[in-house]
Formats: C-alpha cells, structure tokens, sequence
C-alpha cells in the first residue's frame, strides 16, 4: 500500500476499534486486542514494532498497585475509615457527602481513582441504606472526587500513569504541578455540593441513631497486617516520590510492594488474588491499546495532527496549552480518557520538537493531564470510574442512567476546566 492509504488503513483500525469501546458492542480488551493484531496482519506494523510499543512499565505498575490494594482490603481499613468518617459527622448526610468527597479524591490520588471507587461506593451505599436516603447522589459526587483526586499525582489516574512513563516528569513533578488546580477544583466543588444539595438530603433521628450504634473498630479484621501494609505503602510512596534520584522504576517499586505484601498476607492465596484481584481485562486492554496507538505514530497520522495544532495556534505555547486543555477536556467526556491520552502523548511529543523550552512545553503537558482527567467526569463513559461505579450500583439494585449521571457531572466538569484555565494562565504564563 502506499503511504497515504496505509495511514488511512491504520486510521480506520484505530476508528473503528474506538466505536466499539465506545458502544461496547464487544468487550474493549477483545476490541482492542483484535485491533492491534489486525495491524500486523495488515502488515501495517510489524510484530517486533507493535510488542516494543507496549509500555511494560504502566502494565506492571498497575498489577503492582492491584496486589497492594487486594491485601489492604483484607485488613478492613477501608470500611473502618468510612464509617469512622460517617459517624464523625454524626449522621448528618450532606457532611457525610463532604467528607466522603474529600476522602474519596485524597484516597483516589494514592491508591487509584478506578480501585477508589471500588472500595468505597459499597460503602456509602450501606451508609445511605442505613440513612434510608438515595445513594445516587452520593456515587455520582464521589466519582466526580475520584477523577479529580486521581488527577493530583502520577499515580492517581490511568492518563498520569501512562504520560509519567512517557516523559521525563516523575512523583514529585506530578504533585508540584497538579495537586495546587486539584486543591482548588476540590475546593470549589465542595461549595457546589452544598448549594446543589443542602435541602435535598434529609435523615431522621432514628436512622441516624442507628448509623451512630456500629463498632467500627470490630471493622479491622487483621491488625498485624495493617502494621505491615501500612508501613509498605509508606516506603513505597517515598519510594516513588524519589524516582528522579533512585531511578528503580515505578513498575519495580510498586512490583516489590505487591509482592511483599501478597507473601506475608496471603502467601497461601496466590491463585486467588490473580484471579479474583488482579483486571486482566484491563492490563489486556493497555497492550492493545498500545499497538493500535503506535500505527499512527508508524504511519505519519500523528505528525499531521501535531502540525494542524501547531498552525491552528500559531506555535504559541499559551493558545497550544488552552487547546489541549478544552481539546482533551471535551474528547475525554465521550471517549474513554485511556485510550485518548495514548493517542495524545505522541502528538505532544512532536509538539514537542517545535516548542523545545521546557518552560513552554511543561505546561501543554499539564494542561492534558488536567483536561484528560478531569474531562472523564462530563459522561458516565468518560472515565473508567464511572463505568465501574455504575456497575457496582446496578449489582445492588440502583440504576444510574446516562442523563442522571452527566446532567450532574456536567456541571463539575466545566468548573473543573475553568479552574484549570485559569490556573495554567496564571502561574505559567
């Protein structure tokens, strides 16, 4: 094939394997996996070329991050912390909605907002049903908290993952630059929470009664192996938050951490935990993904669209950042922001040859993660959290739509962007 129909080939690969993540005609990980494979056989790329396009790095990292999470919710801590925090606000629901937000997207920056969501809509659903009130708005918010908590450090959020594996920015940058717009989205989002929900949330003495009588502390299930959990996550956030000095490799440090815990917790389990623990699916997912991303680097396609940017804002680093940001902001609320921001690193880094001042290109960096992330928040496809949580509920009888879920959510996007707007004005520019 010549050129030009090879990258339109490769385009359509890339298309239509989106639509059916998009629909979920089929499952995304069959989807994807069939897309890069029908590349190579398209001679679009080659073996060699598509296996060396997988980020081992990110796929490691994540099955690191899952065996920590599996042992950690054997101790019981998770439920703990919640009720503890429920009853510290002694029952009253729309602080119990605050504190949760605030739990929620401070926990989703450490832990992950996808295995966040997880752990804790269970929880506030059994909060909400011991409350007799609806928990709806209470997994929308928090899934809105896990997107924007995710987006604080480089190991909140999938699109992080991947853009720290990709470019020289490590732990400490992530922080530095994204947890200040974090703290303030939060910040104001917590005021919406009250104008949109201070007269809709009402409990009465007896079921708050009820919720104020649980044992929290009979919640700890294994207190010698939350010492120990405890203490591990410890070192391996210092670990990570050093990785510009130690250079061992996020993927290693959160490797070592997994295992080290799946040995002392639960050495006799093994089968289980990467069965039951460990998303295979999604890990399958990534390394499609990757192929299919690198068929437009291979082919050219990415190269065009850097340069179709680049004209469109005259290579200015200030209206490329503010692009990027609403680009990757709007995109990201329809389309799920992993494999967006896969596609978007190789444009970047193209952008990247013309903008070459890491004063002007830091920033376009900055500003896709913010909109990525966040972006996730504007659908209930926007963000992998969201599909889960919205499952999640559907498995305990509570039906989140489309319209109920975005309607709400919409709203925290927008002001999300805008914050972020003007945060990357402000301080870069």
């Amino acid at each position: 094939m010549s050129p030009a129909l090879t990258m339109l080939a490769a385009l359509a690969v890339f298309v239509i394997t989106y639509l059916l993540i998009i629909t979920e005609w089929i499952n995304k990980m069959l989807a994807a996996l069939m897309g890069g494979f029908i590349l190579i056989l398209m001679g679009i790329l080659s073996q060699e070329v598509a296996f060396r396009a997988i980020d081992w790095n990110v796929i490691f990292f994540l099955i690191g991050m899952m065996l920590v999470i599996s042992v950690l919710r054997e101790t019981g801590v998770f439920m703990y912390v919640a009720i503890k925090t429920a009853k510290q606000a002694r029952g009253n629901p729309l602080i119990i909605m605050l504190m949760m937000f605030v739990f929620t997207a401070v926990a989703s920056a450490f832990l992950g907002s996808v295995t966040t969501i997880m752990i804790l809509v269970p929880i506030a659903m059994l909060i909400c049903h011991e409350l007799s009130i609806s928990a709806l708005p209470f997994i929308i918010t928090m899934v809105v908290a896990s997107n924007m908590g995710g987006a604080a450090t480089m190991i909140g959020d999938p699109p992080n993952i991947i853009i720290g594996s990709a470019t020289k920015y490590n732990f400490l940058d992530f922080i530095f630059n994204l947890t200040p717009a974090i703290v303030f989205t939060t910040l104001a989002s917590l005021g919406l929470i009250v104008v949109m929900y201070r007269k809709k949330l009402r409990v009465s003495m007896q079921n708050r009664a009820k919720l104020m009588s649980f044992k929290e502390e009979n919640l700890i299930r294994n207190k010698r192996l939350l010492i120990i959990s405890g203490l591990t996550v410890g070192v391996m956030l210092v670990l990570l938050a050093l990785e510009s000095v130690l250079h061992l490799g996020t993927a290693t440090v959160s490797m070592s951490a997994g295992l080290l815990l799946v040995m002392v917790g639960n050495r006799k389990k093994v089968e289980q935990i990467l069965i039951n623990e460990v998303d295979w699916v999604t890990l399958f997912f990534f390394i499609g993904l990757f192929m299919i991303v690198e068929s437009l680097v291979e082919t050219g396609f990415i190269d065009k669209l850097a340069h179709q940017v680049l004209s469109a804002t005259h290579d200015q680093p200030k209206p490329t950042a503010m692009a990027i940001l609403w680009l990757s902001g709007v995109l990201s609320a329809f389309i799920d922001n992993v494999p967006f921001v896969a596609t978007m690193i190789p444009m970047l880094e193209r952008i990247g040859l013309v903008i070459t001042q890491a004063s002007q290109i830091d920033p376009i960096w900055w500003a896709m993660s913010l909109g990525t992330c966040l972006g996730g928040n504007g659908t209930l496809i926007g963000a992998s959290a969201n599909v889960v949580a919205a499952g999640i509920a559907k498995r305990n009888g509570i039906h989140v739509s489309f319209w109920e879920f975005t309607k709400v959510s919409a709203i925290y996007t927008v002001l999300s962007l805008l914050i972020s707007t003007a945060y990357i004005l402000l301080r870069y520019f």
